[in-house]
């Protein structure tokens, strides 16, 4: 176990609000005017924190990104991007219906123990996240009715899409934390 002063230095690239990631006139997330509807605002948060997942792991190399947070966590920057790809996977299984696809990565929990300083599993993960995701995005797009119900649980198109929300919600405030282990760096 290290010591606090074995930690990084908490540090933030914000020069406006030291309590940001970035200053707002260099968050990609910032788009001005939030949009009308409750399926645009859906995607929109939703497409935010797919960003913020992002930018907790810009510049990090694969070792980095491998770190596990504390033990026992298999818990890492990589193991999160490997596990949403994942469960983007798993939530087109509830939209279908039908037989579920396979695991990415195998058996339970392997999106995270099998998580490796790697550069090729990373470029993989993040491969495999944006397929992923752009599979998903296209299976929800071909229902805009966000009170229609699918698959074999018969789940609603809206819940579908907070629960997705959600999911990225809490695994960026991991992300937070465990980038804040690696190099000190902080900022919502």
């Amino acid at each position: 176990m290290q010591c606090m002063s074995d930690q990084p230095a908490r540090w933030t690239q914000a020069t406006v609000y030291p309590d940001m990631w970035a200053d707002p006139d260099d968050d990609p997330r910032d788009k001005g005017v939030s949009p009308d509807g409750e399926l645009a605002t859906l995607q929109d948060f939703l497409t935010g924190y797919r960003l913020t997942l992002r930018m907790k792991c810009e510049g990090l190399d694969a070792e980095q990104l491998a770190r596990r947070s504390v033990p026992p966590s298999t818990m890492s920057l990589l193991g999160l991007v490997r596990h949403l790809a994942e469960v983007e996977r798993d939530w087109r299984n509830w939209i279908s219906g039908g037989d579920p696809l396979p695991k990415l990565y195998g058996r339970r929990d392997a999106d995270f123990e099998g998580a490796a300083a790697e550069q090729a599993m990373v470029d993989a993960a993040y491969a495999d996240l944006e397929r992923e995701q752009a599979a998903t995005d296209a299976a929800l797009a071909e229902h805009p009715d966000l009170g229609e119900r699918v698959g074999k649980d018969e789940i609603a198109i809206r819940e579908l899409m907070v629960h997705r929300i959600e999911e990225y919600a809490r695994h960026c405030g991991h992300a937070d934390l465990l980038r804040e282990c690696i190099d000190g760096r902080v900022g919502q």
